[in-house]
């Protein structure tokens, strides 16, 4: 399994993606761990190499017995990084991540590109309640706040839904380590940045919650994004784990925040890529060898435009995109464009199924006789390529 000593203390760490890509450091708040991240890792991976690690203290890393310092948990990142190569790398810390995020924008500016400051504060609280916290953790165990700290990640529409995630972190707070546990609770005791913000030049984005009752947006994330020069500021309906509560609005914030805008043949030359790869060779090769002076201009505007900067955004991923081309084009009976897309779409990442359950929606709000024609259309063009499928069996 994948350990690196840092400190005396081993940390669990997965990194993913490819190696050519920006990392991206996800660190995640005290009494979860790095899983905590996984509604965004899926969305991340095509655009990132990224790091996900369980804090000491929790998940599968040590959890020595003692106080921690957030000093102490920012070199853990920096011995991370160090022992996989990592020079330089976006940082997104959430509450206590959000805390290792300031001191590592502070401390190592020349190892960040960008930092993310989500559902955090440059000061957590008054000491009296952290000591409480500790105290009701060492002698009952974290059974003691386990349903405290679950009403403060999340919002009573949350919890009176029961979402299934609730679940996965109640679990994770009753078996998170009560000495790492312990261990963080004293580091943001002892956390204060309030006087240190404006010596933070790295290029900031705060993520605050509106339902966030641990660290709201007065007081918090609007002191941050005050006082850190250049700061930009996102506030989403969520509370404390807003990746959670609101997992595609934080990662459109992180996209928008952390993807520099593409140039003009930068877009161009994405498009030509994306157009290869959901149409197929052939046809964009036919496409440009028929393209004319009467055509060029057109060619261009929908490779660039439609291809380039539509396909390519992070929001939603290319299945979904072929399955909404694929409605919309049956629904305004654009047959010829549907036809290719139904072609292309078997031969690439659809399966009957999936075009089935379009063209069902399809005839829901567009109409029979709209869903008739695309079920025809369809079992033409899976016809045509099963001769194909049995002669490569």
């Amino acid at each position: 399994m994948p350990f690196v000593t840092a400190g005396q203390a081993r940390l669990f760490y997965r990194f993913e993606g490819s190696a050519g890509s920006p990392v991206l450091v996800l660190s995640h708040s005290i009494g979860t761990d790095h899983g905590m991240w996984d509604p965004q890792v899926r969305d991340l991976l095509p655009h990132f190499h990224v790091l996900r690690y369980d804090t000491r203290g929790h998940g599968a890393s040590d959890a020595p017995k003692g106080e921690y310092s957030i000093e102490q948990l920012g070199r853990d990142v920096l011995a991370l990084a160090d022992v996989l190569q990592v020079q330089k790398f976006a940082f997104c810390g959430l509450s206590l991540g959000g805390a290792i995020g300031q001191w590592l924008a502070i401390h190592a500016p020349d190892r960040l590109t960008a930092v993310v400051l989500a559902n955090t504060s440059p000061r957590f609280g008054t000491p009296e309640n952290w000591k409480t916290r500790i105290d009701a953790v060492r002698q009952g165990g974290m059974a003691a706040i386990v349903d405290l700290a679950m009403q403060r990640f999340f919002s009573p529409e949350s919890v009176a839904r029961n979402e299934p995630y609730m679940a996965s972190i109640r679990s994770l707070l009753l078996g998170t380590d009560g000495a790492g546990y312990m261990g963080c609770c004293a580091a943001l005791r002892d956390f204060d940045f309030t006087q240190n913000l404006q010596n933070i030049k790295t290029p900031t984005l705060v993520i605050a919650g509106d339902k966030d009752v641990s660290t709201p947006w007065l007081g918090n994330g609007e002191i941050l994004a005050r006082e850190i020069s250049g700061a930009r500021a996102v506030r989403l309906p969520a509370a404390h784990l807003s990746n959670l509560e609101r997992p595609k609005s934080f990662n459109a914030a992180l996209f928008a925040f952390l993807r520099p805008p593409a140039s003009s043949q930068e877009t161009l030359q994405a498009g030509f890529e994306v157009r290869r790869n959901i149409l197929g060779d052939a046809h964009v090769d036919r496409a440009i060898a028929a393209t004319s002076e009467l055509t060029e201009e057109f060619q261009a505007l929908i490779t660039r435009y439609a291809w380039g900067t539509i396909w390519t955004r992070p929001g939603l991923d290319e299945r979904t995109r072929r399955l909404l081309v694929l409605v919309t084009t049956a629904a305004l009976g654009r047959w010829e464009e549907f036809r290719l897309h139904v072609s292309a779409g078997l031969a690439h990442d659809l399966e009957p199924c999936d075009i089935k359950e379009a063209l069902l929606q399809t005839a829901v709000y567009a109409g029979v006789p709209v869903a008739n024609t695309g079920f025809h259309i369809a079992r033409e063009e899976m016809d045509k390529q099963r001769p194909a499928q049995a002669a490569s069996d």
